[in-house]
């Protein structure tokens, strides 16, 4: 890769900035960043004639990248409630994700991949792993997401949920979509966008289906996206229906493999979690959402560096901000331990990097070394004491903010200059989501609470 940079005339210098060159372990120097096309070429003194853009008392960072997300959450901010209040986590999803992802048509769909994209970019975040859901709408309802997202400039991993929550048809449709996303995102293998497989829940799927999702992923060889856990009564369905766990009903479907995406794992037992780590599958810790839910914390959190496939940190459809997902996370995980090392923020983002550059062929992928794909983060940022190695964790946690997101460039292009998109027209934008999120609200109060519990499932 370093040898093809060299052919690359460089096409751009960021000057003057406090750069961190990787997360964990912390690098940090003052330098110029220069690209050459979609790439980093050197950090360091910008050549002559090279065109500069001022990045003086700035911090520049590898962009963010959300592990788990749920962009058909787009449009329910301020989402209004006619229903009884939930009280348990079924029913959370009852009475309103699963009325939610029903009303969602294609109009819909690309208004909340839209909202959410551009949410995400504005706070710095270049990669987004999104776990789609639209039952009535499912055939090309990746297409629309990624092709969206390509609009924006943002870099994706992309699946459909599948489950038999809504019958055996949506679930061969829900597989069929991903087979079909899967072989659009390898022939154009250039593009932002690459597919998974992906999954509701073990709560939510036969023993057929599984055996299908696992069919699928090892044809395309790739991994399989699904919530593990996040509820304890996913624990229990899975004793009621096979006599154990969660973790190993889905390694004995073969869908705990190096590549899967294992979101939440909240109720986990200690022996799961050697399982998991010995597959060297990837866990991705959702704590606004974990914590909005009442549905626990990930002792994931606490498991020592080094161990699977790392651990990563998603918002779970809450935005697409990771400064604050990593600084709630940090807080939550020092509660419950106080000696929590205080790399945790730092390593989380790390590993889901890693992931993502995984999947995409970029194990570069989150960091600003020489090769490394050009996605990065400009920050307006007057720190008012020096960034180091050393203490990058302390201004992470206690200093950096969405807020401060000035430039973001993806692949080597500025995508949003100076607060502002460069791609779309915010005010259009804006305008456009908010006349969708009033038919998809109207569209939702005429769906009742969904029928479906684990209990009726296994009859």
């Amino acid at each position: 890769m370093a040898a093809d940079i060299l052919d690359v005339a460089p096409s751009l210098a960021l000057c003057g900035a406090t750069v961190v060159v990787a997360l964990d372990p912390p690098e940090v120097v003052t330098a110029d960043v220069v690209l050459a096309g979609d790439r980093i070429a050197t950090v360091g003194s910008a050549p002559p004639g090279v065109p500069r853009r001022d990045c003086s008392g700035t911090v520049i960072l590898p962009g963010n990248v959300c592990a788990h997300h749920h962009l058909y959450a787009g449009l329910s901010r301020g989402m209004p409630y006619h229903l009884a209040p939930p009280v348990t986590f079924t029913e959370i999803l009852q009475r309103v994700w699963w009325r939610l992802d029903r009303a969602l048509d294609e109009q819909s769909i690309r208004a909340s991949a839209l909202r959410g994209g551009l949410d995400a970019l504005r706070a710095g975040t270049t990669t987004i792993v999104d776990h789609h859901a639209s039952p009535h709408a499912i055939d090309g309802s990746l297409d629309i997401i990624a092709d969206t997202l390509a609009q924006l400039g943002v870099r994706s991993v992309l699946c459909y949920e599948v489950s038999d929550r809504d019958g055996p048809e949506r679930a061969a449709a829900g597989i069929a979509e991903n087979r079909r996303f899967l072989a659009r995102s390898q022939e154009s293998a250039q593009g932002l966008a690459r597919g998974m497989v992906g999954a509701h829940a073990s709560f939510t799927l036969s023993d057929d289906t599984l055996a299908q999702l696992a069919d699928v992923a090892r044809a395309g060889g790739v991994g399989v996206h699904i919530h593990v856990a996040e509820d304890a009564a996913d624990q229990a369905d899975a004793r009621a229906r096979c006599g154990y766990g969660v973790v190993e009903r889905l390694d004995r479907a073969g869908l705990l493999t190096e590549q899967a995406l294992l979101a939440h794992c909240v109720h986990v037992a200690p022996a799961e979690i050697h399982a998991v780590a010995d597959t060297g599958a990837t866990v991705v810790c959702n704590p606004r959402s974990n914590m909005n839910n009442a549905v626990g914390h990930s002792p994931f959190n606490h498991v020592a560096p080094g161990v699977g496939g790392g651990v990563a940190l998603g918002t779970d459809g809450i935005g697409g901000d990771l400064f604050a997902e990593s600084q709630v996370g940090w807080f939550r995980a020092r509660e419950a331990e106080v000696a929590m090392p205080g790399s945790w923020p730092l390593a989380r983002l790390t590993d889901g990097a890693r992931f993502a550059g995984g999947v995409h062929g970029e194990p570069l992928l989150g960091s600003l070394r020489p090769g490394a794909p050009a996605d990065l983060v400009v920050l307006d940022y007057p720190t008012p004491t020096p960034v180091t190695a050393d203490n990058l964790v302390g201004h992470w946690v206690f200093g950096l903010t969405s807020a401060q997101v000035r430039d973001v460039l993806v692949a080597g292009e500025l995508v949003v200059a100076d607060r502002r998109s460069t791609r779309v027209d915010e005010a259009e934008a804006a305008a456009e989501t908010s006349r969708e999120a009033e038919r998809l609200w109207a569209r939702m109060d005429a769906i009742a609470a969904h029928e479906f519990t684990p209990e009726r499932s296994r009859r």
